[in-house]
């Protein structure tokens, strides 16, 4: 279980940076110019949409790759992933997969906690 989490928060936080470069550089675009807010729609929360496009997919590859060591930790960092993807990016299209998979990877990386190995969490 604990493979499976690993391989599922690096997808989907290589997925996630994907969108976090589309919503960065869409925020930078509205800031320098307005009118394209006109055109393509408005960000209601920029700040949050900035931060969530840099810490998503750094939570998500770095809870991945701390599935194997330390369950609980990479579990809980790929679920925050997940919420704050879902929070700042709603779901869609093309939000589904990264959610979905930082979702299902964190659960694993939970689940796996204590049976693996005798060493604890903390």
């Amino acid at each position: 279980m604990r493979n499976a989490a690993l391989t599922l928060g690096l997808i989907g936080g290589l997925i996630a940076m994907i969108i976090g470069f589309f919503g960065f550089g869409y925020t930078e675009v509205l800031r320098a110019h307005s009118e394209v807010g006109e055109i393509f729609g408005p960000v209601d929360n920029p700040q949050l949409l900035r931060t969530a496009s840099f810490l998503a997919p750094l939570l998500a590859i770095a809870g991945g790759a701390m599935a194997r060591a330390r369950a609980l930790w990479g579990g809980l960092m790929m679920l925050t992933a997940g919420a704050l993807m879902y929070f700042a990016f709603g779901f869609g299209v093309f939000t589904m997969f990264p959610i979905g998979f930082c979702l299902i990877g964190g659960l694993l990386a939970v689940a796996a906690g204590q049976p693996d190995e005798p060493k604890v969490h903390f």
